[in-house]
């Protein structure tokens, strides 16, 4: 465990990469500040994964609110100031983006066409986009982050490919990729570090709500040179790493992170066909 207070701020904590990542960043001493927004059904895992945190010993402070939503994330900052201040030398030493909410409908189509309003379009990219500025511009605010913090956002290869339905969630993809190097050069004088990683294709329940989903897993165990998808866990991994001071230096990029799934194209090959 880490000797110091740190703290995590994890948005979208309650499953897929943020639970991951919140369990592997508890492994290293991290405090655990979890945002997330679910229904009563969902609320007994959300309860399962504190009792997990707990149990490494590490406190948790976890809100059931809208993430976009300013008037929640001023009252969550406010509470964390307040109980770091108990804490001398205590810092946010981890602001991780893992929002997947978005429109999922075509932009344009024919009068016959249900396409994405300017509600929904302006929605999907505040809560998968915008929200990482307004998060990272009010922890800065209240003196949270301290030299050697990281700010992470979690993008896909959609934020450059065209699928079907995914116009608006790819467009905010693609500029949380911007705010993130943006904010790799304006903090680098405060020795804080932004990045994007870049995750294969996962089994989350964001990926089941994408219309034909069945055909991007399948596509990607084809193009995967491991023939798998990529797991939460995969990237809870690469983020524990990311956090340590050897990882200073990067800065400003995107972190490919899905076994070449997106580099290596062997839709034409076959494990079987090697055998031949």
């Amino acid at each position: 465990m880490s000797s110091s207070r740190n703290y995590a701020v994890i948005l979208g904590v309650s499953s897929g990469f943020g639970k991951a990542t919140a369990l592997a960043l508890a492994k290293q001493g991290y405090n655990i500040v979890g945002v997330h927004l679910d229904r009563a059904a969902g609320l007994a895992a959300v309860d399962e994964l504190k009792n997990s945190l707990n149990a490494m010993g590490v406190d948790t402070h976890f809100y059931n609110v809208n993430a976009a939503d300013a008037d929640r994330r001023n009252e969550i900052v406010s509470a964390l100031t307040a109980e770091i201040a108990q804490y001398p030398g205590a810092t946010v030493k981890v602001l991780l983006h893992s929002l997947a909410f978005g429109s999922l409908i075509p932009l344009v189509g024919n009068k016959d066409t249900k396409v994405c309003s300017q509600k929904q379009l302006e929605m999907t990219m505040d809560v998968m986009a915008n929200s990482i500025v307004y998060w990272a511009q009010s922890i800065m605010a209240a003196g949270l982050f301290t030299r050697g913090a990281r700010i992470i956002g979690l993008t896909s290869a959609g934020s450059s490919r065209v699928l079907p339905m995914y116009g608006a969630v790819a467009a905010a993809k693609a500029a949380m990729e911007s705010y993130i190097r943006q904010m790799a050069l304006e903090l680098a004088e405060f020795g804080i570090t932004a990045n994007s990683i870049r995750a294969g294709v996962t089994y989350t329940p964001a990926l089941d709500k994408i219309p034909g989903s069945d055909t991007i897993i399948k596509n990607a165990y084809m193009r995967n040179p491991y023939h798998r998808l990529t797991q939460p866990e995969d990237i809870a991994k690469v983020i524990s790493v990311l956090v340590k001071p050897e990882c200073d230096w990067v800065n400003g990029t995107i972190l490919g992170v899905d076994g070449g799934e997106d580099s290596i194209d062997l839709t034409w090959w076959t494990p079987e066909e090697s055998k031949g």
